[in-house]
Protein backbone atom coordinates (compact mmCIF):
# COMPACT_ATOMS: atom_id res chain seq x y z
CA UNK A 1 0.00 0.00 0.00
CA UNK A 2 2.94 2.41 0.78
CA UNK A 3 4.74 1.81 -2.73
CA UNK A 4 1.26 2.42 -4.55
CA UNK A 5 0.74 5.53 -2.51
CA UNK A 6 4.16 6.39 -3.42
CA UNK A 7 3.97 5.79 -7.50
CA UNK A 8 0.94 7.97 -7.58
CA UNK A 9 2.53 10.57 -5.70
CA UNK A 10 5.35 10.52 -7.65
CA UNK A 11 3.33 10.35 -10.86
CA UNK A 12 1.63 13.91 -9.88
CA UNK A 13 -1.68 14.23 -11.69
CA UNK A 14 0.22 14.94 -15.04
CA UNK A 15 1.06 11.51 -14.77
CA UNK A 16 -2.55 10.02 -13.66
CA UNK A 17 -3.48 11.65 -16.75
CA UNK A 18 -0.76 10.19 -18.79
CA UNK A 19 -1.85 6.43 -17.83
CA UNK A 20 -5.92 7.07 -18.02
CA UNK A 21 -6.04 9.01 -21.13
CA UNK A 22 -8.47 6.72 -22.69
CA UNK A 23 -11.09 7.43 -19.84
CA UNK A 24 -10.64 11.07 -19.80
CA UNK A 25 -10.64 12.00 -23.32
CA UNK A 26 -13.30 9.43 -24.37
CA UNK A 27 -15.45 7.64 -21.53
CA UNK A 28 -15.57 10.70 -18.64
CA UNK A 29 -17.00 13.12 -21.74
CA UNK A 30 -19.49 10.91 -22.37
CA UNK A 31 -20.96 8.66 -20.16
CA UNK A 32 -20.51 10.83 -16.94
CA UNK A 33 -20.84 14.70 -18.19
CA UNK A 34 -23.14 13.92 -20.64
CA UNK A 35 -25.54 12.03 -18.11
CA UNK A 36 -25.48 14.80 -15.22
CA UNK A 37 -25.58 17.24 -18.08
CA UNK A 38 -29.31 15.42 -19.58
CA UNK A 39 -29.88 15.24 -15.67
CA UNK A 40 -30.21 19.16 -15.26
CA UNK A 41 -31.54 19.10 -18.75
CA UNK A 42 -34.55 16.64 -18.44
CA UNK A 43 -34.94 18.25 -14.44
CA UNK A 44 -35.54 21.78 -16.02
CA UNK A 45 -37.38 20.35 -19.27
CA UNK A 46 -39.94 18.56 -16.55
CA UNK A 47 -40.71 21.85 -14.52
CA UNK A 48 -41.26 23.93 -17.75
CA UNK A 49 -42.91 20.91 -19.89
CA UNK A 50 -45.47 19.74 -17.16
CA UNK A 51 -48.44 21.87 -18.26
CA UNK A 52 -47.56 20.72 -21.79
CA UNK A 53 -47.24 17.01 -20.43
CA UNK A 54 -51.06 17.34 -18.85
CA UNK A 55 -52.37 18.42 -21.85
CA UNK A 56 -51.21 15.77 -23.82
CA UNK A 57 -52.01 13.31 -21.46
CA UNK A 58 -55.64 14.51 -21.16
CA UNK A 59 -55.75 14.76 -25.10
CA UNK A 60 -55.12 11.09 -25.33
CA UNK A 61 -57.41 10.42 -22.93
CA UNK A 62 -60.27 12.28 -24.34
CA UNK A 63 -59.34 10.94 -28.05
CA UNK A 64 -59.54 7.52 -26.66
CA UNK A 65 -57.48 5.94 -29.46
CA UNK A 66 -57.79 2.10 -30.49
CA UNK A 67 -54.29 0.79 -30.18
CA UNK A 68 -52.72 -2.77 -31.41
CA UNK A 69 -50.64 -4.68 -29.47
CA UNK A 70 -48.77 -7.26 -30.93
CA UNK A 71 -47.32 -10.19 -29.33
CA UNK A 72 -44.95 -12.23 -31.32
CA UNK A 73 -42.74 -15.59 -30.21
CA UNK A 74 -41.58 -18.91 -30.31
CA UNK A 75 -41.82 -21.45 -27.74
CA UNK A 76 -43.60 -18.68 -25.28
CA UNK A 77 -46.27 -20.26 -24.14
CA UNK A 78 -45.62 -20.48 -20.52
CA UNK A 79 -45.38 -17.20 -20.48
CA UNK A 80 -48.41 -15.57 -22.38
CA UNK A 81 -50.55 -15.63 -19.21
CA UNK A 82 -48.39 -13.43 -17.20
CA UNK A 83 -48.04 -10.88 -20.14
CA UNK A 84 -51.71 -10.76 -20.49
CA UNK A 85 -52.63 -10.63 -16.70
CA UNK A 86 -50.24 -7.16 -16.70
CA UNK A 87 -52.24 -5.99 -19.75
CA UNK A 88 -55.24 -6.31 -17.92
CA UNK A 89 -54.13 -4.76 -15.38
CA UNK A 90 -53.41 -1.45 -17.06
CA UNK A 91 -54.96 1.91 -16.60
CA UNK A 92 -55.59 2.45 -19.83
CA UNK A 93 -57.51 -0.50 -21.93
CA UNK A 94 -58.89 0.51 -25.69
CA UNK A 95 -56.42 -2.03 -27.07
CA UNK A 96 -56.98 -5.40 -28.83
CA UNK A 97 -53.78 -8.00 -28.20
CA UNK A 98 -52.68 -10.45 -31.06
CA UNK A 99 -50.56 -12.99 -30.24
CA UNK A 100 -48.16 -14.63 -33.39
CA UNK A 101 -46.65 -18.27 -32.45
CA UNK A 102 -43.81 -18.51 -34.64
CA UNK A 103 -43.38 -22.86 -35.46
CA UNK A 104 -43.35 -23.55 -31.35
CA UNK A 105 -43.16 -27.11 -30.33
CA UNK A 106 -43.87 -26.35 -26.72
CA UNK A 107 -47.42 -25.70 -25.71
CA UNK A 108 -48.03 -22.56 -27.47
CA UNK A 109 -50.81 -22.97 -29.54
CA UNK A 110 -52.86 -24.75 -26.88
CA UNK A 111 -52.25 -21.71 -24.40
CA UNK A 112 -52.79 -18.97 -26.93
CA UNK A 113 -56.02 -20.83 -28.27
CA UNK A 114 -57.28 -21.33 -24.76
CA UNK A 115 -56.99 -17.69 -24.22
CA UNK A 116 -58.61 -16.41 -27.43
CA UNK A 117 -61.85 -19.09 -26.96
CA UNK A 118 -61.87 -17.28 -23.34
CA UNK A 119 -61.98 -13.61 -24.69
CA UNK A 120 -58.67 -12.47 -22.73
CA UNK A 121 -56.60 -12.17 -26.01
CA UNK A 122 -58.60 -10.80 -29.67
CA UNK A 123 -56.49 -12.60 -32.08
CA UNK A 124 -54.10 -15.78 -31.68
CA UNK A 125 -52.13 -16.74 -35.15
CA UNK A 126 -49.89 -20.08 -35.38
CA UNK A 127 -47.29 -20.61 -38.19
CA UNK A 128 -47.03 -24.44 -38.76
CA UNK A 129 -43.65 -23.88 -40.18
CA UNK A 130 -40.96 -21.12 -38.49
CA UNK A 131 -40.75 -17.67 -40.34
CA UNK A 132 -38.64 -15.93 -37.91
CA UNK A 133 -39.58 -13.11 -35.37
CA UNK A 134 -39.83 -10.30 -38.00
CA UNK A 135 -42.18 -12.69 -39.98
CA UNK A 136 -44.41 -13.03 -36.89
CA UNK A 137 -44.21 -9.39 -36.15
CA UNK A 138 -45.40 -8.69 -39.85
CA UNK A 139 -48.11 -11.17 -39.59
CA UNK A 140 -49.26 -9.53 -36.28
CA UNK A 141 -49.23 -6.32 -37.73
CA UNK A 142 -51.23 -7.41 -41.06
CA UNK A 143 -54.26 -8.06 -38.46
CA UNK A 144 -54.02 -4.91 -36.43
CA UNK A 145 -56.12 -2.69 -36.87
CA UNK A 146 -55.29 -0.07 -34.40
CA UNK A 147 -54.32 4.14 -35.09
CA UNK A 148 -51.38 2.75 -33.12
CA UNK A 149 -49.26 -0.51 -32.47
CA UNK A 150 -47.05 -1.49 -29.61
CA UNK A 151 -44.49 -4.47 -30.15
CA UNK A 152 -44.09 -6.58 -26.75
CA UNK A 153 -41.72 -9.81 -26.09
CA UNK A 154 -44.03 -12.77 -24.93
CA UNK A 155 -41.51 -13.14 -22.11
CA UNK A 156 -42.12 -9.29 -20.65
CA UNK A 157 -44.69 -7.88 -17.91
CA UNK A 158 -46.27 -4.45 -18.11
CA UNK A 159 -46.17 -1.80 -15.24
CA UNK A 160 -49.76 -1.07 -14.53
CA UNK A 161 -49.86 2.25 -16.39
CA UNK A 162 -47.12 1.42 -19.29
CA UNK A 163 -49.41 1.74 -22.08
CA UNK A 164 -50.73 4.81 -21.20
CA UNK A 165 -46.97 6.42 -20.22
CA UNK A 166 -45.99 5.13 -23.80
CA UNK A 167 -48.56 6.79 -25.67
CA UNK A 168 -48.12 10.40 -24.40
CA UNK A 169 -45.02 11.38 -26.58
CA UNK A 170 -47.12 11.12 -29.54
CA UNK A 171 -49.63 13.64 -28.23
CA UNK A 172 -47.01 15.89 -26.96
CA UNK A 173 -45.38 15.97 -30.40
CA UNK A 174 -47.57 14.94 -33.48
CA UNK A 175 -44.11 14.28 -35.50
CA UNK A 176 -43.67 11.27 -32.81
CA UNK A 177 -43.30 7.98 -35.14
CA UNK A 178 -42.15 5.69 -32.29
CA UNK A 179 -41.71 5.57 -28.65
CA UNK A 180 -39.59 3.20 -26.90
CA UNK A 181 -40.41 2.08 -23.24
CA UNK A 182 -38.10 1.93 -20.71
CA UNK A 183 -36.91 -1.62 -19.50
CA UNK A 184 -36.44 -3.63 -16.18
CA UNK A 185 -34.79 -6.57 -15.09
CA UNK A 186 -37.58 -9.10 -13.84
CA UNK A 187 -35.16 -11.88 -12.35
CA UNK A 188 -32.34 -9.36 -11.35
CA UNK A 189 -31.45 -11.33 -7.56
CA UNK A 190 -30.85 -15.09 -9.59
CA UNK A 191 -27.08 -14.72 -9.46
CA UNK A 192 -24.20 -12.64 -9.99
CA UNK A 193 -24.90 -12.55 -13.95
CA UNK A 194 -28.48 -11.43 -13.65
CA UNK A 195 -27.55 -8.70 -10.76
CA UNK A 196 -24.82 -7.20 -13.24
CA UNK A 197 -27.66 -6.90 -16.18
CA UNK A 198 -30.00 -5.20 -13.79
CA UNK A 199 -27.67 -2.50 -13.12
CA UNK A 200 -26.40 -2.68 -16.93
CA UNK A 201 -29.85 -2.18 -18.04
CA UNK A 202 -30.82 0.89 -15.46
CA UNK A 203 -27.50 2.67 -16.59
CA UNK A 204 -27.21 1.57 -20.53
CA UNK A 205 -30.86 1.89 -20.98
CA UNK A 206 -32.68 3.71 -18.92
CA UNK A 207 -29.93 6.64 -18.47
CA UNK A 208 -28.44 6.09 -21.65
CA UNK A 209 -31.79 6.52 -23.69
CA UNK A 210 -32.67 9.71 -21.98
CA UNK A 211 -29.37 10.87 -23.09
CA UNK A 212 -29.92 9.97 -26.80
CA UNK A 213 -33.58 10.81 -26.76
CA UNK A 214 -32.97 14.02 -24.84
CA UNK A 215 -30.36 14.98 -27.82
CA UNK A 216 -32.49 13.67 -30.31
CA UNK A 217 -30.38 10.61 -31.51
CA UNK A 218 -31.88 8.00 -30.00
CA UNK A 219 -31.12 5.21 -32.08
CA UNK A 220 -33.39 2.63 -30.87
CA UNK A 221 -37.05 1.29 -29.89
CA UNK A 222 -36.52 -2.10 -27.99
CA UNK A 223 -38.37 -4.38 -29.65
CA UNK A 224 -39.87 -5.82 -25.72
CA UNK A 225 -41.61 -2.53 -25.60
CA UNK A 226 -42.22 -0.30 -28.17
CA UNK A 227 -44.87 2.14 -29.51
CA UNK A 228 -45.02 2.75 -33.12
CA UNK A 229 -47.90 4.76 -35.48
CA UNK A 230 -49.31 2.59 -37.67
CA UNK A 231 -49.08 5.03 -40.45
CA UNK A 232 -45.20 5.03 -40.21
CA UNK A 233 -45.07 1.32 -39.66
CA UNK A 234 -46.71 1.38 -43.07
CA UNK A 235 -44.19 3.48 -44.92
CA UNK A 236 -41.60 1.11 -44.00
CA UNK A 237 -43.05 -2.00 -44.68
CA UNK A 238 -42.82 -3.67 -41.32
CA UNK A 239 -39.98 -5.46 -39.77
CA UNK A 240 -37.26 -6.71 -41.84
CA UNK A 241 -35.20 -10.13 -41.04
CA UNK A 242 -33.04 -9.14 -37.54
CA UNK A 243 -31.28 -10.08 -35.35
CA UNK A 244 -31.31 -5.91 -34.68
CA UNK A 245 -34.61 -5.92 -36.37
CA UNK A 246 -35.77 -3.28 -33.54
CA UNK A 247 -32.77 -1.24 -34.30
CA UNK A 248 -33.24 -1.40 -37.77
CA UNK A 249 -36.57 -0.47 -37.77
CA UNK A 250 -36.69 2.63 -35.71
CA UNK A 251 -33.78 4.05 -38.63
CA UNK A 252 -36.58 3.46 -40.83
CA UNK A 253 -38.30 5.44 -39.08
CA UNK A 254 -36.13 7.84 -38.87
CA UNK A 255 -35.32 8.31 -42.25
CA UNK A 256 -39.00 9.29 -42.94
CA UNK A 257 -38.65 12.34 -40.88
CA UNK A 258 -40.21 11.23 -37.99
CA UNK A 259 -39.12 11.77 -34.30
CA UNK A 260 -38.25 8.89 -32.25
CA UNK A 261 -38.39 9.15 -28.22
CA UNK A 262 -37.52 7.22 -25.34
CA UNK A 263 -40.34 7.44 -22.35
CA UNK A 264 -39.17 6.83 -18.80
CA UNK A 265 -42.13 6.35 -16.99
CA UNK A 266 -43.48 3.66 -19.47
CA UNK A 267 -41.60 0.42 -17.72
CA UNK A 268 -41.80 -3.28 -18.82
CA UNK A 269 -40.08 -6.13 -17.02
CA UNK A 270 -38.09 -8.69 -18.97
CA UNK A 271 -36.79 -12.08 -18.26
CA UNK A 272 -32.77 -11.92 -18.70
CA UNK A 273 -30.22 -14.83 -19.26
CA UNK A 274 -28.98 -16.36 -16.33
CA UNK A 275 -25.84 -17.77 -17.46
CA UNK A 276 -22.67 -15.49 -18.84
CA UNK A 277 -22.85 -18.73 -21.64
CA UNK A 278 -26.55 -17.61 -22.55
CA UNK A 279 -25.95 -13.77 -22.41
CA UNK A 280 -22.73 -13.99 -24.78
CA UNK A 281 -25.00 -15.58 -27.31
CA UNK A 282 -27.56 -12.98 -26.66
CA UNK A 283 -24.82 -9.99 -27.05
CA UNK A 284 -23.40 -11.37 -29.69
CA UNK A 285 -26.56 -10.69 -31.91
CA UNK A 286 -26.91 -7.32 -30.04
CA UNK A 287 -23.11 -6.60 -31.48
CA UNK A 288 -22.96 -8.14 -34.80
CA UNK A 289 -26.59 -5.88 -35.67
CA UNK A 290 -24.45 -2.89 -35.26
CA UNK A 291 -21.77 -4.21 -38.22
CA UNK A 292 -24.69 -5.56 -40.44
CA UNK A 293 -27.22 -2.26 -40.06
CA UNK A 294 -25.25 1.11 -39.00
CA UNK A 295 -22.27 0.02 -41.36
CA UNK A 296 -24.09 -2.03 -43.91
CA UNK A 297 -27.36 -1.54 -44.73
CA UNK A 298 -28.00 2.23 -43.86
CA UNK A 299 -24.49 3.62 -44.52
CA UNK A 300 -26.11 5.87 -46.52
CA UNK A 301 -26.57 8.24 -43.60
CA UNK A 302 -23.02 8.85 -43.81
CA UNK A 303 -23.61 10.51 -47.39
CA UNK A 304 -25.27 13.90 -48.39
CA UNK A 305 -28.18 12.47 -50.35
CA UNK A 306 -31.59 14.36 -50.71
CA UNK A 307 -33.20 13.64 -47.26
CA UNK A 308 -29.67 14.12 -45.23
CA UNK A 309 -30.51 15.35 -42.00
CA UNK A 310 -27.69 15.81 -39.39
CA UNK A 311 -29.63 14.22 -36.49
CA UNK A 312 -29.69 10.95 -38.00
CA UNK A 313 -26.21 11.19 -39.49
CA UNK A 314 -25.38 11.76 -35.35
CA UNK A 315 -27.58 9.34 -34.60
CA UNK A 316 -25.15 6.00 -36.42
CA UNK A 317 -22.02 8.13 -35.95
CA UNK A 318 -22.31 8.23 -32.21
CA UNK A 319 -22.86 4.50 -32.01
CA UNK A 320 -20.29 3.71 -34.69
CA UNK A 321 -17.69 5.82 -32.71
CA UNK A 322 -18.24 4.76 -29.11
CA UNK A 323 -19.46 1.44 -29.45
CA UNK A 324 -17.47 -0.01 -32.84
CA UNK A 325 -14.61 2.47 -33.15
CA UNK A 326 -13.48 3.26 -29.97
CA UNK A 327 -14.25 -0.86 -29.12
CA UNK A 328 -11.15 -1.17 -30.98
CA UNK A 329 -9.14 1.64 -29.91
CA UNK A 330 -9.40 -0.02 -26.78
CA UNK A 331 -6.63 -2.47 -27.32
CA UNK A 332 -4.71 0.29 -28.66
CA UNK A 333 -4.80 1.79 -25.29
CA UNK A 334 -4.38 -1.74 -23.68
CA UNK A 335 -0.87 -2.09 -25.61
CA UNK A 336 0.37 1.51 -24.66
CA UNK A 337 -0.44 0.30 -20.84
CA UNK A 338 1.43 -2.67 -21.49
CA UNK A 339 4.51 -1.31 -23.49
CA UNK A 340 5.31 1.70 -21.38
CA UNK A 341 3.93 0.61 -17.63
CA UNK A 342 4.52 -3.06 -17.27
CA UNK A 343 6.96 -2.62 -14.36
CA UNK A 344 4.08 -0.84 -12.82
CA UNK A 345 1.29 -2.83 -14.16
CA UNK A 346 -0.33 -3.71 -10.92
CA UNK A 347 -0.60 -0.32 -9.56
CA UNK A 348 -2.10 0.89 -13.02
CA UNK A 349 -4.40 -1.89 -12.64
CA UNK A 350 -5.61 -0.97 -8.99
CA UNK A 351 -6.31 2.72 -9.16
CA UNK A 352 -8.17 1.87 -12.96
CA UNK A 353 -10.44 0.01 -10.59
CA UNK A 354 -10.97 2.50 -8.34
CA UNK A 355 -11.21 5.10 -10.93
CA UNK A 356 -13.47 2.70 -12.80
CA UNK A 357 -15.29 2.60 -9.20
CA UNK A 358 -16.41 5.88 -9.11
CA UNK A 359 -17.33 5.98 -12.56
CA UNK A 360 -19.83 3.40 -11.87
CA UNK A 361 -21.01 5.12 -8.73
CA UNK A 362 -21.21 8.36 -10.74
CA UNK A 363 -23.93 6.86 -13.03
CA UNK A 364 -25.64 5.13 -10.67
CA UNK A 365 -26.45 7.88 -8.85
CA UNK A 366 -27.78 9.19 -11.91
CA UNK A 367 -30.29 5.96 -11.98
CA UNK A 368 -31.11 6.57 -8.12
CA UNK A 369 -32.40 10.21 -8.49
CA UNK A 370 -34.14 8.83 -11.76
CA UNK A 371 -35.62 5.71 -10.29
CA UNK A 372 -39.00 5.74 -8.89
CA UNK A 373 -37.79 3.03 -6.70
CA UNK A 374 -34.58 4.08 -5.60
CA UNK A 375 -34.44 2.73 -2.53
CA UNK A 376 -35.01 -1.02 -3.95
CA UNK A 377 -32.04 -0.46 -6.10
CA UNK A 378 -29.74 0.57 -3.30
CA UNK A 379 -29.15 -2.85 -2.51
CA UNK A 380 -27.39 -3.27 -6.19
CA UNK A 381 -24.42 -0.84 -4.84
CA UNK A 382 -22.00 -3.36 -3.70
CA UNK A 383 -22.15 -4.58 -7.15
CA UNK A 384 -20.59 -1.54 -9.05
CA UNK A 385 -16.82 -2.26 -8.73
CA UNK A 386 -17.61 -6.09 -10.42
CA UNK A 387 -19.59 -3.71 -13.02
CA UNK A 388 -15.91 -2.70 -14.13
CA UNK A 389 -15.06 -6.07 -15.10
CA UNK A 390 -18.48 -7.48 -16.58
CA UNK A 391 -18.51 -4.34 -18.90
CA UNK A 392 -14.91 -3.43 -19.18
CA UNK A 393 -13.76 -7.14 -20.09
CA UNK A 394 -16.55 -9.37 -20.59
CA UNK A 395 -18.99 -7.23 -22.78
CA UNK A 396 -16.23 -5.58 -24.45
CA UNK A 397 -14.27 -9.20 -25.72
CA UNK A 398 -17.85 -10.33 -26.39
CA UNK A 399 -18.37 -7.36 -28.58
CA UNK A 400 -15.38 -7.04 -30.55
CA UNK A 401 -15.98 -11.15 -31.50
CA UNK A 402 -19.11 -10.14 -32.74
CA UNK A 403 -17.97 -7.48 -34.55
CA UNK A 404 -15.14 -9.34 -36.42
CA UNK A 405 -16.97 -12.40 -37.54
CA UNK A 406 -19.84 -10.04 -38.78
CA UNK A 407 -17.32 -8.06 -40.48
CA UNK A 408 -15.64 -10.66 -42.44
CA UNK A 409 -17.97 -13.33 -42.28
CA UNK A 410 -21.41 -11.79 -42.16
CA UNK A 411 -22.15 -14.42 -39.53
CA UNK A 412 -25.65 -13.02 -38.55
CA UNK A 413 -26.64 -15.02 -41.67
CA UNK A 414 -25.66 -17.99 -39.70
CA UNK A 415 -27.33 -17.17 -36.72
CA UNK A 416 -29.83 -20.02 -36.16
CA UNK A 417 -32.47 -17.02 -34.22
CA UNK A 418 -33.77 -17.19 -37.55
CA UNK A 419 -34.66 -19.76 -39.71
CA UNK A 420 -31.64 -20.85 -42.56
CA UNK A 421 -34.24 -20.04 -45.23
CA UNK A 422 -35.28 -16.76 -44.65
CA UNK A 423 -32.04 -15.51 -43.10
CA UNK A 424 -30.39 -16.92 -46.81
CA UNK A 425 -32.88 -14.68 -48.85
CA UNK A 426 -32.19 -12.08 -46.45
CA UNK A 427 -28.34 -12.49 -47.38
CA UNK A 428 -29.66 -12.59 -51.53
CA UNK A 429 -31.50 -9.64 -50.93
CA UNK A 430 -28.70 -7.45 -49.66
CA UNK A 431 -26.15 -8.72 -51.50
CA UNK A 432 -29.03 -7.37 -54.76
CA UNK A 433 -28.60 -4.29 -53.08
CA UNK A 434 -25.19 -3.55 -52.67
CA UNK A 435 -24.73 -4.37 -56.42
CA UNK A 436 -27.53 -1.77 -57.10
CA UNK A 437 -26.04 0.60 -55.24
CA UNK A 438 -22.60 -0.31 -56.80
CA UNK A 439 -24.03 0.23 -60.28
CA UNK A 440 -25.76 3.74 -59.48
CA UNK A 441 -22.25 4.90 -57.89
CA UNK A 442 -20.45 3.77 -61.21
Amino acid sequence: MVDFVTFWSMEGLSGFFRVFWFFFLFEFPRFILMDFAMLIVYWVKGNFAERDYQEAREEFLSAKPFISVIVPGKNEGENFERLVESLEEQTYRNFEIIIVDDGSDDQSTLIGRHLEKHGRIDKFISHFERGGKASAANTAFRYATGEFVVHLDADSSLQYDAIEEIMIPFYMDSKVGAVGGNLEVRNPDVNLCTTFQQIEYNIFIMVGRMVTSSLGILRIVSGAFGAFRKEALDKVYGWDIGPGLDGDITIKIRKLGYKVHFEPKATIYTTVPEDFISLAKQRTRWSRSLVRFRLRKHNNLFKAFDTFNIRNFLTVADNIFFNFILNFFWYVYMIDIIVNFNQEIFYVLVAGLMLYSTSKFLQYLVVLILSRDWKQKLQYLAYLPGMVIYTGYYIRFIRTAAYLKELLFKSSFDDNWNPHKTSAQAKKLEGQIEQLFSKTAS
